[in-house]
């Protein structure tokens, strides 16, 4: 993998950008979910609707570019064995960083989203831009590295010589609290820290670090992450992540995409208002309900800070209509159950009145570095393709109509 810089790592990873025409996504993901075990030629022509002609043509240029390696050979119904071939994890490797108020978690995933290397640091978001891009740089640098030190590792103890060294990196995914500018990567007025208006955090870090960077909000990324997986993706159509931690914001699915509003400012969720004449919140408004979620927690009442939560909730499943809520951040892992509870008994009060079926609640799978994978996806997703397919069963949940 080498050094972060311009001419290896950014190289690599937009020459692997490059690839995401759409008959090559499709090729790709199919590989990736084929898993160690592989697919036939056949059976992505199959599968893709492509001719036999332009699959071999796509998985040789896979092939050729070490994305793509045989796996095996598999017996046909008639004349000889198929070969089989599989994705190259190690091919390329993606950053996704997780900016938090006071602590900054980075991971370096391959390309079926697999953690390589992983990394926690003390941040402070008001320490100013300098030192928070030199502490993002910092951290991808030594994630980079660290998959590097294992590549060599594995290469002295007789494994594959420069596994993880020879895939490039796609870029990195950088997510942190909103409001900000998805398409532009430039931040807005970050609830308690005002500062960072205007600041380009995507151009000062792709300067610094040179390779693709993307920002976004650190429920979004978390939201794509859901979105891409198996475990809810392919599952239902449309969901709410929400997130509470150092704050409290939503990400959206709907219909199998990310919602992210015209000027990419959807799910400010923790700054409606609840109460009118309620708490001040950081945002500059009253009766919030992050401000008031917050100091129930701070108080000790995970009860009250629940049934806050909840009250969004409904809000937002009488909105949108969504399938599944599911519950992620660090104060929600710190008493799941909790707030399982709490939200789910909101939910099923209002399903009552209305006579309606009540929206399954659920944590968020991925535990706390849900956020960072997340970012990594907002490099990994586009090669691939991905747009969740919606339908498909999930033990627990109603088949969708």
């Amino acid at each position: 993998m080498g050094g972060v810089n311009r001419t290896n790592a950014g190289a690599e990873g937009a020459n692997l950008l490059a690839l995401r025409s759409h008959n090559t996504a499709l090729v790709l993901d199919l590989l990736r979910t084929a898993g160690e075990d592989g697919i036939s030629r056949l059976e992505l022509a199959e599968r893709t609707g492509l001719t036999p002609q332009a699959v071999s043509k796509i998985t040789a240029r896979l092939r050729a570019e070490g994305l793509a390696a045989e796996a095996g050979r598999r017996a046909s119904t008639g004349g000889k064995p198929r070969t089989v071939l599989r994705l190259v994890p190690g091919a390329g490797h993606a950053v996704g960083a997780h900016l938090d108020r006071d602590e900054l978690r980075t991971v370096l995933v391959d390309l079926t989203g697999a953690v390589v290397v992983e990394r926690r640091a003390p941040l402070d978001l008001g320490a100013g831009a300098d030192a928070v891009v030199a502490a993002v740089a910092r951290e991808v640098t030594e994630a980079v590295a660290g998959a590097d030190m294992a590549a060599d590792t594995a290469a002295g103890a007789g494994g594959a010589a420069g596994a993880a060294r020879a895939g490039g990196v796609l870029g990195v995914g950088v997510a942190l609290p909103g409001p900000l500018d998805h398409t532009r990567g430039v931040l807005h007025r970050v609830t308690g820290f005002p500062e960072w208006d205007g600041f380009p955090l995507r151009d000062a870090l792709a300067r610094r670090l040179g390779m693709p960077v993307v920002v976004d909000k650190d429920t979004n990324a978390a939201a794509l992450g859901l979105a891409v997986g198996e475990e809810v993706g392919r599952a239902v159509g449309s969901f709410a992540y929400l997130h509470l931690g150092t704050g409290l914001g939503a990400g959206l699915v709907i219909g199998g995409t990310v919602h992210r509003g015209a000027r990419t400012g959807a799910g400010e969720f923790g700054h409606q208002v609840i109460q009118l004449d309620g708490p001040p919140c950081g945002c500059g408004g009253h009766g919030c309900i992050e401000a008031l979620c917050l100091a129930a927690v701070a108080g000790g009442d995970l009860d009250e800070a629940a049934r806050v939560l909840g009250a969004g909730a409904a809000n937002l499943v009488g909105l949108l209509d969504i399938d599944l809520v599911l519950l992620g951040g660090r104060t929600v892992a710190a008493a799941p159950d909790a707030f399982v509870r709490g939200v789910a008994g909101v939910l099923a009060d209002r399903a009552r009145r209305e006579g309606a079926e009540t929206v399954p609640v659920r944590v968020a799978p991925g535990g706390e570095r849900g956020v960072a994978e997340g970012a990594a996806q907002l490099l990994l997703a586009p090669l691939f393709g991905r747009t969740p397919t919606p339908g498909t069963p999930v033990p627990g949940l109603p088949p969708r109509p």
